[in-house]
């Protein structure tokens, strides 16, 4: 994969997405993870889930939650990247992580991740992030190591025969929650 131009940190515009950013945040998170589109990053699913990765319901839901946040990147004025944060309690759940496949290896995703990270410390006094990755994905997991996430060896099945996941091309599907403690 080419690597993408690197944005300057000063270049990315973190703010919280609202309703009007929800056709734009579906179409960012199944470009990053399924389909074609999906295959010029290295984020991509396709091979191990076809259908939706999520929906506008999903993410409106994400949006109006008062124990969320659905932080978007900005980037030469488009949508270049979405997280959401969840406050719960002790500590925060980060997920729906998407970066644009065009942008994909230029190290936006490690300033998004920090600023998660920063937000979630500084907004809701978090002590951890916590995530959950299919452990298929041995490259992004690795990718979180990397990050300071720590593998608990905590498995969650993969909910087969809810579509709203995605349709599963393999049957040795779980998720494994990942913890990083916050300073």
């Amino acid at each position: 994969m080419d690597t993408a131009p690197r944005p300057h940190p000063a270049e990315l515009t973190f703010r919280d997405a609202s309703t009007a950013d929800v056709d734009a945040l579906v179409a960012l998170v199944e470009s990053a993870y399924r389909g074609d589109s999906s295959r010029t990053g290295w984020t991509t699913e396709a091979d191990i889930l076809e259908g939706q990765r999520t929906d506008p319901q999903e993410v409106a839901e994400v949006i109006e939650s008062p124990v969320s946040r659905l932080m978007v990147v900005e980037h030469e004025g488009a949508i270049a990247a979405c997280c959401q944060l969840q406050d719960r309690g002790d500590h925060a759940y980060f997920g729906m992580f998407a970066v644009s496949p065009a942008l994909q290896g230029a190290g936006l995703g490690k300033a998004i991740i920090a600023e998660a990270e920063r937000v979630a410390r500084t907004t809701w006094g978090a002590r951890a992030l916590h995530m959950t990755v299919l452990t298929a994905r041995e490259d992004l997991i690795a990718w979180y190591v990397r990050r300071g996430y720590r593998r608990t060896g905590k498995m969650t099945p993969f909910p087969y025969g809810n579509e709203r996941f995605g349709l599963p091309q393999r049957d040795d599907l779980e998720f494994e929650l990942l913890v990083k403690e916050l300073d």
